[in-house]
């Protein structure tokens, strides 16, 4: 069910997408809004897993610098059916962990100095198999593809101011205007809800890796109280790959539709059904 919200989800920015460039600049727009969608897909799919690193200043690390991570990843890894992916820490005192890369062979696993201090090792665990099963989902490409669509439908405005105007499909003044003030709006909030899907998926494959969903459940609710009392320092376009939102410190207390990760109350929730088999 999570995979088919994501499919629509997907289908609906695709198509809002296409009828904001048509309306704001006709055909022309609409071709000029499409390459460079495609153009900042490519550059953030191929580039995304350094892009990733340096906004939250991790660092790779080998089996000898950090054995027992190195060792816990490995043996998720393979219960996942996964190649080894590159793991880094990224030093912040906010537990929380990541995963980015274009694909499972190009991926990392990421985890902040935090979580190692103040993690147990059976939710560490619950926590790694939820990154990966962002990999073995691919939602990074997933995550990549919204982000660049939603991304060149909010510059649609300056293709319209600066791109020579609409053509003869164009024409219609109002709803340019309306799609000028609600087309970023509506994009970012069909995002975030892809976001919010894609956590749900990958809490439920991680508990399938890891064999048993309460590690990964207690780990939630373990991350969500410390990331509101401990703040981290990231970039904004960062946050939806962390486990739970990385900003909460700072006010994550925003609308659900325009909320990266769903409610840590539903996602434990789900957990919980899980276990009691339901």
């Amino acid at each position: 069910m999570n995979n088919v919200k994501t499919f629509v989800l997907m289908g609906a920015l695709v198509a809002l997408f296409g009828v904001a460039g048509q309306l704001l600049g006709g055909s022309q727009g609409l071709v000029l809004a499409l390459v460079f969608g495609s153009l900042f897909n490519f550059v953030m799919y191929f580039f995304s897993d350094r892009l990733v690193l340096r906004m939250y200043r991790a660092q790779v690390v080998t089996e000898a610098q950090a054995p027992e991570l190195y060792r816990m990843v490995d043996r998720l890894r393979q219960r996942a059916g996964l190649p080894m992916p590159v793991v880094a820490v990224a030093p912040h005192e906010q537990p929380n962990a990541f995963a980015t890369g274009r694909s499972p062979s190009k991926a990392v696993v990421a985890v902040t100095t935090g979580i190692l201090k103040s993690m147990p090792q059976e939710e560490l665990e619950g926590v790694i198999a939820h990154e990966l099963a962002h990999i073995k989902n691919r939602d990074m490409l997933i995550a990549t593809v919204a982000a660049g669509i939603a991304g060149a439908l909010s510059n649609l405005p300056y293709l319209f101011l600066f791109g020579g105007g609409s053509d003869d499909e164009g024409g219609h003044p109002f709803a340019q205007l309306a799609l000028l003030l609600l087309a970023p709006i509506g994009a970012m909030v069909i995002q975030m809800a892809v976001s919010r899907q894609r956590e749900f998926e990958a809490d439920r494959v991680g508990a399938l890796i890891l064999g048993r969903p309460m590690p990964l459940a207690h780990a939630l609710v373990r991350l969500d109280a410390m990331a509101r009392r401990i703040p981290m320092q990231v970039a904004p376009a960062a946050a939806p790959l962390a486990q739970v939102n990385p900003l909460a410190a700072y006010g994550g207390g925003m609308a659900k539709l325009f909320s990266t990760h769903p409610p840590t109350e539903e996602r434990v929730a789900r957990l919980e059904a899980m276990a009691a088999g339901r």
